[in-house]
């Protein structure tokens, strides 16, 4: 059987692209025409109008998609989990100077990058910050780091949505003066000379739900096989005996097209953080295999609660219903049992 996934280029694509490199699909019976996009919205429309089989998604936007808060209603459902974490903060090196913070802890960081964000604010020059897209963990996670040092990001700050793989650049060109992306665009920022991580996500939000597969609802009675090799692959990637192989494959060219150094820091969890080479080690940073993989509908629970706190919705027991019925560990289970 063939399929077309779409995913967008990030380092917790990579189940999906070793899986169709390295035979973990091949061997289930499956060839995987992967197909890059260029942002989480055109994925999401190709997903929902049939040009894609299944996709590499934020696991918030295959709620909203389905539930019809974003883009066209789409009956989608959630096999299986891609992976936890994997964000970071990243700020410009003029506004990390200026915060002076005392050290690295979260709370330090949020209250020294708050204090700045409500100066101005109160000169009229408000701090803008990079989302990859409104129903996102990243967008919630940026609300629970100002909320740590006492800013209020929707009237304190100006928010704007920019596709991975562009938001970098956009802070390069001080078009923003920090975001929260997936690896490995905070590296990037960082080894390019004009970025600062400030705050692993791992550290914020421990464990945080990432990406997920995300299929048409049709096709839950037969995606075992992929589930399947997804999976092996997962646990493939979660070794670190393979993460220089694996940071060698996902640089390809038609991949993520970055330095396989750079790839690798967020597949160790050896993070540098800042242009004199600072690190910050964390095993967790991103995680992919059994830890990660089967999904969880209190995922479900903690984004509806989230997107409601950001006035993306008002949640009810019928729409938390809804959001965990798309969230499919019984699939999941019946592929690793089969």
């Amino acid at each position: 059987m063939r399929l077309a996934l779409g995913y967008v280029p990030l380092v917790d694509a990579a189940s999906l692209i070793a899986a169709a490199e390295l035979g973990f699909a091949r061997a289930e019976g499956l060839t995987l025409d992967l197909v890059r996009e260029p942002s989480w919205a055109t994925l999401r429309d190709k997903l929902a109008v049939g040009h894609l089989d299944g996709a590499h998604m934020l696991a918030p936007l295959a709620i909203a998609s389905a539930l019809g808060l974003s883009g066209p209603q789409t009956r989608l459902c959630v096999p299986m989990a891609l992976n936890l974490n994997g964000n970071a903060i990243t700020v410009s090196r003029p506004l990390w100077e200026a915060m002076e913070a005392a050290d690295d802890e979260v709370d330090t960081v949020a209250a020294a990058f708050a204090r700045i964000a409500l100066r101005r604010e109160r000169e009229g020059r408000p701090l803008t910050l990079g989302t990859v897209h409104p129903f996102s963990s990243h967008t919630y996670q940026l609300r629970i780091f100002a909320e740590r040092g006492g800013l209020d990001l929707d009237t304190q700050t100006r928010l704007v949505v920019i596709p991975p793989p562009q938001i970098a650049e956009a802070l390069r060109r001080e078009l923003i003066d920090g975001f929260c992306v997936g690896s490995p665009w905070n590296s990037v920022a960082v080894a390019e000379g004009y970025g600062r991580i400030a705050v692993l996500g791992s550290e914020l939000l421990p464990d945080c739900p990432e990406k997920v597969l995300a299929l048409p609802e049709s096709e839950a009675s037969r995606c075992a096989s992929l589930v399947r090799a997804l999976d092996r692959a997962g646990r493939w990637c979660a070794d670190l005996d393979n993460s220089a192989e694996l940071a060698s494959l996902l640089s390809r060219d038609g991949y993520l097209n970055v330095p396989a150094p750079i790839l690798e820091r967020a597949l160790t969890g050896d993070v540098v953080v800042d242009t004199d080479g600072r690190r910050r080690r964390d095993p967790h940073f991103s995680l992919f295999g059994e830890r990660a993989h089967r999904p969880d509908p209190a995922h479900a629970d903690w984004f509806i609660g989230e997107a409601e706190r950001a006035g993306q919705l008002v949640a009810s027991d019928e729409l938390r219903s809804a959001a965990r019925a798309i969230y499919r560990p019984d699939l999941f289970d019946a592929a690793l049992s089969g």
